[in-house]
Order: structure tokens, then sequence, then C-alpha cells
């Protein structure tokens, strides 16, 4: 039975969008730029905990992503859930058919009460347990965003306007008018 990275990365996501819960909306970017996971694959992951409400999106500048409930109200079972990482350490994924035709292995009832076990622990732990460990171990959550921002050292020159028909029918309608 291994952890995947799903489930891994979901929960080191929610972790440092529960450090930065006071500050405002997060972006996935800058979740991915300070815990080296992929810019998609972090969208894949936030639309699936969305979508159970453990965050909410806002659009828009200044825009990204909250917690949907407080931090201690959220628990690592449910973010590993949401992402839909199975908890189950049964071969035959709790359909007690390990060896077909509805007959269950030797060691079945073994795997099961291991899951049971996994998912009390899991279902024990909150997000905002989590985040308290990381300030106590003494991480600095810096208040402005990692976003990086472009600097021109020359004006920007303002866009020519152009006066010219700006779709066919405009086209048309100039020539027609000729």
């Amino acid at each position: 039975m291994r952890l995947t990275t799903k489930g891994r990365f979901a929960v080191t996501a929610m972790i440092d969008l529960g450090l930065r819960q006071n500050s405002g909306p997060v972006t996935l970017a800058a979740i991915s730029q300070r815990q080296q996971i992929s810019l998609s694959y972090l969208e894949q992951l936030f639309g699936k905990l969305r979508r159970h409400e453990l965050v909410e999106s806002t659009r828009g500048p200044g825009g990204g992503y909250t917690l949907g409930r407080k931090a201690s109200d959220i628990t690592v079972a449910d973010i590993i859930v949401s992402v839909d990482e199975p908890i189950d350490a049964t071969q035959c994924s709790g359909k007690e058919n390990c060896l077909g035709e509805g007959a269950r292995c030797m060691t079945h009832e073994l795997w099961a009460s291991l899951n049971s076990r996994m998912v009390e622990f899991l279902d024990s732990v909150s997000l905002q347990k989590l985040v308290d460990e990381q300030l106590a171990k003494g991480l600095v959550v810096e208040n402005s965003p990692m976003v990086k921002k472009a600097i021109f050292t020359q004006p920007m020159p303002k866009p020519t306007r152009v006066n010219a028909p700006n779709s066919v029918f405009a086209l048309g309608n100039a020539f027609s008018k000729s």
C-alpha cells in the first residue's frame, strides 16, 4: 500500500494554502513555484478539491484559491478522498472477491482492518494541525505572493489607432459607400 503523488501533492498544496489563509487568495502559480509541483497537475487537483468544497476559487486580478472551510474542519482523509486517491490495502478494492467468484483471500480481514485504521488515522489529522507543525518548525510565511512582475526600463509606447474596418461586414460597407 503506497500513497501516490496525487495524494501527497494534494496535501502539500493544501498545507501551503492553509499557511497563507489570512493573506487572501493564493494563485496556483505561486504554490507551484514554492512546492515544485507542476502547474497543470495542480490545476487538476484543485478542480477536484473545489468540487468537494475544500477550496473556493476567485477569478480575475488578485484571484486564486482560498480554503472552503476552516483548516481545523478539513482532515487529511478529506483531502486524499477528494482527489480520488484510494485508501485501500486489499487486493480486491474492498469488493471481497479477491480470488474471484465472491471468494475472499485468507488475509482479506487483515487488509480491511488496516484500511479502517488508516482512514481513522487520516481522519484524526486536521489541516490546521499540519499548518501549526510547519509554523512550529520555524517556517516563515511571506505576505506578498511570489509572482514575478515585469519591470520595464523604458515607458511602453501607446498603441496607434488604425482607422480601418474591424470586420468583413464593415469592410463591405466601406466599399459600398464609395
